[in-house]
This record gives structure tokens, sequence and C-alpha cells, in this order.
């Protein structure tokens, strides 16, 4: 057996020799590349509009490939003379979701993006693919980018709002990084977003694996102030401007909330190092949205508050796929299933992405009490639909979600026989038929208080361990 000194010792080279390759390839700068991604259903283009300096680099030095195979799109960073990748990330988008909308049947659209990567010191060239029906990534687009050219914008952009810790366990390149932006709260609201953000972050870090992991992370806010409290919500004529456009209703949903304006949330979040992006919303409504790598939302004074920042992280963090199925969706449903990207669904019942991970005494696919579940939903959703076409009280809306959750929590968590077991039970990603989810009750099905099912949570383990040391 080696001595501990030389086995201490080859760690210290080891880890010498990742950070002598970051600081070879790059500088500790964040280099951001905004563009425009402009298409429909059958074509999609993308075309530079600028490349900035985004501050100081605050991801991993050593995670720099990446291998977990996540995202509908994904973007390397090549040197130009090796032709080597030097960088990459999969990531999903708001044109990726508006896409599969019946929108995007009848016209175009256009969205502002923006990938992240270190600066780099030497010229590279960076390639966007997207992802097919058979999950191959294939070229859509590619651009040459110089540091040095007059083109590229060196400097740093004064902080928009004021930046602080919430709490913080190391060096931004060794952690997690989560920022949290406060949008719609006035002035006078600052307080208040001071507890909305300590509230809510709380309840990620009593939620498992994120308690566990806790010391992985470090998580910081900015103060935004707006002109008026609130923000958009174009259905119910509550209009608003605010600082990074962030508004309910996106692609006519009634709860689904986003900001489009990407170039003013990066400019906003280039305050602080960060690797994940929260936004919290001031407004009683019940709304959040959340992308993968891109962003997630949530409204803060619901009845279901924490639940929903829980939720929707899970997609930007993880690219957790949402398991329920019964809710009134944007997206186009139906028709074929090809295996989606996401670690927690599956159209394969038989053999899931997770096999390892199933009971033996589990058969595959797995039965529950399907039709009981969905006679339930039908009459809550049309419950929902009446509240909000009647524009009631929010408070009515709660009730409502109260009810629903006390017969699922019983309905799934107790009456089902495979019941706290990994399986594969149909029903998930929107699609009543052909797609299965890992167990009967996750935070990614509905809102009962049961946490992250056992796929889930490994999901996010491995991102966890994918950007902190």
């Amino acid at each position: 057996m080696r001595p501990i000194r030389f086995i201490l010792a080859t760690l210290l080279f080891a880890s010498s020799a990742f950070a002598t390759h970051f600081d070879d390839l790059f500088l500790d700068k964040t280099m951001r590349v905004d563009y425009f991604h402009t298409g429909n259903r059958g074509e999609e283009i993308v075309a530079l509009d600028r490349v900035v300096s985004d501050g100081p680099w605050p991801g991993s030095r050593t995670h720099l490939v990446d291998t977990t195979n996540l995202g509908n799109y994904y973007f390397e960073v090549i040197d130009r003379a090796t032709n080597q990748v030097i960088y990459s990330r999969g990531f999903a988008s708001v044109f990726g979701e508006w896409v599969t909308t019946d929108e995007a049947k009848e016209k175009a659209g256009t969205f502002t993006e923006s990938i992240r990567f270190p600066w780099p010191r030497k010229p590279v060239q960076v390639v966007m693919k997207k992802r097919d029906k058979e999950n191959a990534f294939q070229q859509l687009w590619s651009t040459l980018i110089d540091p040095e050219s007059r083109f590229v914008n060196k400097s740093d952009l004064k902080p928009i709002g004021k930046v602080w810790t919430v709490f913080e366990n190391g060096p931004a390149s060794e952690k997690v990084d989560l920022l949290i932006i406060g949008e719609g709260y006035t002035e006078a609201e600052l307080p208040k977003f001071h507890r909305d953000v300590q509230r809510l972050s709380a309840k990620l870090f009593e939620t498992e694996p994120f308690k566990s992991h806790r010391k992985s992370f470090n998580v910081r806010a900015i103060d935004l102030p707006a002109g008026a409290s609130g923000v958009h919500r174009p259905r119910t004529r509550d209009d608003r401007r605010t600082a990074i456009s962030t508004e309910y209703n996106i692609f006519d949903s009634e709860r689904y909330v986003l900001t489009k304006d990407n170039r003013a949330l990066r400019d906003v979040a280039s305050a602080a190092p960060y690797d994940f992006l929260e936004v919290l919303v001031n407004e009683k409504q019940y709304g959040g949205g959340g992308i993968f790598n891109d962003q997630a939302t949530a409204a803060v004074d619901t009845g279901f508050a924490e639940y929903v920042f829980v939720h929707e992280f899970g997609h930007h963090f993880a690219g957790l796929a949402d398991e329920y199925y019964t809710s009134d969706v944007a997206y186009e449903t139906g028709g074929e299933h090809p295996e989606p990207w996401e670690p927690n669904i599956t159209a394969d019942g038989r053999h899931p992405k997770w096999a390892e991970m199933v009971d033996k005494d589990v058969p595959l696919p797995t039965p529950w009490d399907k039709e009981e579940f969905e006679k339930h939903s039908r009459e809550i959703q049309a419950r929902r639909r009446k509240l909000r076409a009647e524009n009631r009280p929010e408070t009515e809306m709660d009730a409502l979600f109260r009810e629903e959750q006390v017969w699922e929590t019983k309905f799934l968590d107790h009456d089902q026989k495979y019941a706290g077991k990994v399986g594969a039970f149909e029903g998930a990603g929107y699609e009543a038929k052909g797609l299965y989810r890992p167990q009967t009750d996750c935070i990614m099905f509905t809102r009962d208080e049961v946490g992250f099912c056992k796929v889930c949570q490994r999901a996010i383990v491995k991102i966890i361990d994918w950007y902190s040391e």
C-alpha cells in the first residue's frame, strides 16, 4: 500500500494539472454570446447579436466538457488551433418550447438567447447543435470568435441592482452558485423580497437531495426596485413594465411565467457569479416556469409558492420533465413518442432508463388506478377553469388546490399497491399514454408534500456533483 503522503501528493498534482489546463485555455472571465433564435415549426435560424464580457468566470475549472447528455440544444467551444472541444454545455430555451405550440405552425417567432463560457485566450469556433428525433445532436449554427477582435466587447457592465449574500460556502468555482432576482418589488417592498428569498430558499434546502448537499451551494440575491408592485399580467390587463420584463400568460397559458427579454435578464444577472437563476415574482396569482439551464420563476404570495419554487427549480437545475398530464398546457400533445432526453420520463415502460433502480417485485410497466385518478383530475380542472374565467379571488384557487392535494396524497401515496416504489407508471410529460414516470407521486407530478422521487433525486445529485468540487 502506498503511503498517505504519496497519495496526497498525487491528488495535489492532479488538481494542479487541471487548474493549469484551465489557465492555459481561459482567462478568469466570462464570455457571453447573445444571439437571435428565429423560426417556426419547420425552420430555425440563429444569428449572432453580440459578444460581451459577463464578469468573472463563476463555473468549474475542471468540469468543462459536458457529459450529462441533457437538453434539446447543446453548444461546443472549439479551439481553432487544435480543433479540440474545450468547453460544452447542454441547455433548453424559450424558443425550444415555443416551437412546440400551435402558434409556431402559423407564424415565425424571434427570441433572444445567450450562451456563456470561460473567456478563451485564443480564437474559437462556437458550434450550436439541436437534438433530433433519434436523440443525436445535429449542427444548427456555427460562428468564429476571436477574443481580440474589435467586435468583442471586453468591458463589464456597471451592476444593475444591489447584490447581497443569502449564504456562502466557498469560492464560486467550487460551488453551485444560485442567484435569485426580485421582480415587481418597489423600493418599499425590498424588505419583503428579502423575507421571500429566505422563506423560499429555505424550502428548497429542506427538500432532498438539496438538504444533504446544502454545503455545495452559494446563494445570492439582487435587489431590483420596480416602479410599481407586481408584474405584467396580460389576461387580466394588469399592465406593468419591469426591469427584466417577467410576465404571466407565456404562450397564452394563464399560469406560465417567464421573461422573454433575455438581454435584460443577463445584464442584471451579470452583477453576481451564477450558474443558475431564479426570479421571484411579487404576485398573488399562482404561476411560475422553469427551463433547463435558462431560468426559473415563481410567484411568491400564492398558497403554493414554496411548491412552485422547488418544482420549477427542478426543471431549470436538472432538466426534469413535468410528470403531470391532466392539466391544460400550451404545447401540442399526442403522436409519436421518441425517447425524451429528460431523466425522469421514458417512452419505454418495459425498459425504463432507470431500470437499475426498479424494485424487484415491481412489474414493468407498473399498474396503478389510472382511470380513477383521471376522473378526479378532470373534475378539478373543470372547476379550475371556471375560477379563472370568472376571475375569482386567488384564495379560492388555493382552496381548490388544497382540496386536490388531500385527495391525491391519500390516493397516490397510500392507496396504490406500488406506492413508494420505483417502476414505470403510465402518464407523464403531458401525455396520458405512451410516456411513463418513475413513481406514483413526486413533486414533478403533483403538489403533494412528497418531495422529489428517487429517480429525480439521482438526477439532481448528478448536477450538484458536476458543478461543485
